[in-house]
Formats: C-alpha cells, structure tokens, sequence
C-alpha cells in the first residue's frame, strides 16, 4: 500500500487538476479504509471507543457512531 500512496501523492501535486483531484479522492478512499482497517483491530484488541477517538483526535461520538455499526 505504501508504493500505492507514493504515487497517489505525487498525483496529487499533478499541475494538472484534473489529475490531482482524482489523486485527492483516492487518497481520501484510501485513508478511510486504512482507519477502517485499524479501529477494527484496536476493538478486537480491547481498546476502547475513547482510547480510539482520542488517537484519531475526534470525539467518542463521531468515532462509535462511525463504527460501531450492527452487523446484520
């Protein structure tokens, strides 16, 4: 994945916008999926919502309302 941001971010500084703003929306995809990606293993690790929001520094609301999502 990091190959894969390297180029997304070099993409982004394209003095072409058109290029740079389809760099930005896929760096944006990326990103969620990589927090994704670490607060499920945190939960599965024990931490708790808290522990989460303040690594991410956003509150414990927007971070359990986020992800913590029922399955059905």
């Amino acid at each position: 994945m990091s190959n894969e941001a390297t180029a997304l971010a070099a993409s982004a500084a394209s003095p072409d916008p058109a290029e740079g703003l389809r760099a930005v929306v896929a760096l944006r995809r990326l990103l969620e999926r990589l927090e994704s990606i670490q607060v499920e293993s945190a939960r599965r690790q024990g931490w708790s919502w808290q522990a989460i929001a303040d690594s991410l520094e956003v509150s414990r609301q927007a971070v359990h309302q986020k992800y913590n999502r029922k399955r059905r």
